[in-house]
């Protein structure tokens, strides 16, 4: 068994994509027209085969106020790992990128957590 999917709810489907594509660099693999909405989702350019990110709309009644808790308590709604967080996270700064916080060790691993625009908190790791 392995993940197949996961997903983050977006307030804004084309602002999520032109963030996740543009600024993190994932790219995009699928699209699909769903009335209002579509089936959009991202993979890592250096695995295209694997676990896709689903671009959700936070269409639902509790989608926003569950969203507005874990940012409020500082919970990434998601942890993507990356090769050197300090490096990382200097590059995504110099893109304008807004961190809640920097770079930080933490046993073994070093975690960062920045803000993707469209109402969540993203992690990002590096095992050390």
């Amino acid at each position: 068994m392995r993940i197949y999917l996961t997903s983050v709810l977006v307030h804004d489907q084309e602002v999520a994509l032109r963030f996740y594509t543009e600024v993190l660099g994932f790219v995009k693999k699928t699209e699909v027209p769903l009335g209002g909405y579509r089936w959009l989702t991202v993979v890592s350019p250096e695995d295209p085969g694997g676990c896709e990110l689903l671009l959700e709309p936070e269409a639902h009644p509790a989608a926003t106020p569950w969203k507005e808790a874990l940012v409020n308590d500082g919970i990434p709604a998601a942890s993507f790992a990356v090769e050197d967080v300090g490096a990382e996270a200097e590059r995504l700064r110099g893109l304008g990128v807004r961190f809640t916080q920097e770079p930080l060790q933490m046993g073994a691993v070093t975690t960062a957590v920045l803000d993707d625009t469209c109402g969540n908190l993203i992690q990002l790791v590096q095992a050390t």
